[in-house]
């Protein structure tokens, strides 16, 4: 036997002990991360809350979106108004929402045109949108939604119970990440699990501002609490602002709180490779702040543990078909490989049943691999060069100074 010969087992043993260790983490996880459950009965009142939703290019969204939001909860304009804020829009969104006002006739459903950008400040992503409808909107709560979100019913009354309450601030909550194209279901699980895993879910709910993450898509604040970290005009460079934005919640000696409400509230971020590709290539590496370490140690993990089962098991396939025979260490390479794709099975399950989605197509679970470390690299390249580093067709930049 040769050292050659040792190769492929060893590292099929790792991958196994990988796949081990991130199902032990799984189970933890599921135990400690908090979740924000639907209430038993509708709520008749609760204080005042602002719904901003900003828009750009979102005429496939909106509809769905504001649907959902009006059709979630029955509280009248005492209690809600929701605001759209079109910023700029270039595929007839601003339209849509005019017509959309005209036909609902509800007077808890606002129109908002955006202004241009200010050119004396630098503003990134939807920084200037939620900042110009945060200015307009009356509440004593502000909940930040992106358009690709849908609330089921109660998830607005359920969010601003918990946050007064128990006295948070800052009530980031994440949503059940749907997947409709092939794209969505080999990554988009991948990514989510490792935020179930690479998070400490304990920390971050502490006031430790070294330890912070946050859902954008569902940001809901205590009025007084965003004005006095500054709101999104005090994050307006920020391509990340969500993080940003908890990060001074906290440094602020604010109450923070980051939940899952897979019950409440749904996403699809991205319907197709290339929305795909444009927005986690713009977020995960300065999720990571810039930490180029965090990335190699990714990539690491999406070769070893999920590639390379699969891998080994085309190899010795295709030694079968050549040479209709296996030497013994071949079987033990046979063995540790199946056992590491059946954890890989067993990830994709608990996360799925951690947000309540599925673990449908599991068994790409390595091409989706090599996509997570692809879109890693591409996100490294496009922050530190710019080089294709936008959103929706919009440049981004680093933050200045």
């Amino acid at each position: 036997m040769t050292i050659g010969t040792l190769v492929l087992p060893t590292l099929l043993l790792l991958a196994l002990l990988g796949v081990v260790n991130y199902d032990q983490i799984l189970r933890r996880s599921r135990l400690q991360i908090p979740q924000l459950q639907p209430l038993p009965q509708p709520l008749p009142t609760i204080p005042r809350v602002a719904v901003i939703i900003p828009v750009y290019n979102e005429a496939e969204n909106l509809r769905d979106c504001l649907s959902s939001i009006l059709q979630s909860t029955s509280l009248s304009t005492m209690h809600l108004n929701v605001w759209v804020v079109d910023d700029q829009s270039t595929d007839g969104t601003g339209a849509i929402a005019q017509q959309l006002q005209q036909e609902w006739a509800d007077p808890r459903l606002h129109l908002l045109p955006g202004q241009p950008r200010p050119t004396d400040t630098l503003w990134m992503g939807k920084n200037w949108a939620c900042a110009q409808g945060a200015a307009q909107a009356r509440g004593e709560y502000l909940l930040f939604l992106d358009a690709d979100v849908r609330l089921q019913t109660g998830a607005i009354e359920a969010a601003v119970l918990q946050a007064d309450q128990n006295h948070v601030d800052l009530l980031s909550c994440g949503p059940q990440v749907l997947c409709g194209c092939l794209a969505e279901w080999l990554v988009q699980p991948l990514l989510f699990n490792q935020l179930l895993i690479g998070l400490d879910w304990l920390a971050i709910n502490t006031p430790n501002p070294a330890v912070v993450f946050a859902a954008g898509p569902f940001m809901l604040f205590r009025r007084s609490a965003y004005e006095e970290i500054g709101g999104h005009r005090g994050v307006a460079d920020q391509v990340v602002e969500d993080v940003e934005l908890a990060r001074r919640i906290k440094q602020a000696g604010l109450q923070f709180q980051l939940m899952l409400a897979p019950a409440l509230v749904t996403v699809r971020m991205y319907r197709s490779w290339a929305a795909l590709w444009e927005g986690w290539t713009k977020n995960l590496y300065l999720g990571a702040q810039r930490q180029l370490s965090a990335m190699v140690t990714l990539i690491l993990i999406m070769a070893v543990i999920y590639v390379l089962p699969w891998i080994g098991l085309g190899a010795i396939a295709l030694k079968m078909a050549l040479t209709h025979s296996l030497v013994w260490i071949d079987g033990v390479s046979l063995a540790l490989l199946l056992a590491a794709i059946a954890g890989q099975y067993d990830l994709r399950r608990l996360g799925a049943e951690i947000t309540q989605g599925s673990s449908r197509y599991w068994w790409l679970t390595g091409l989706g691999g090599l996509l997570v470390a692809a879109i890693a690299l591409g996100s490294v390249i496009k922050t530190e060069t710019g080089w294709g580093w936008t959103w929706r067709g919009r440049p981004l930049q680093l933050p200045q100074g």
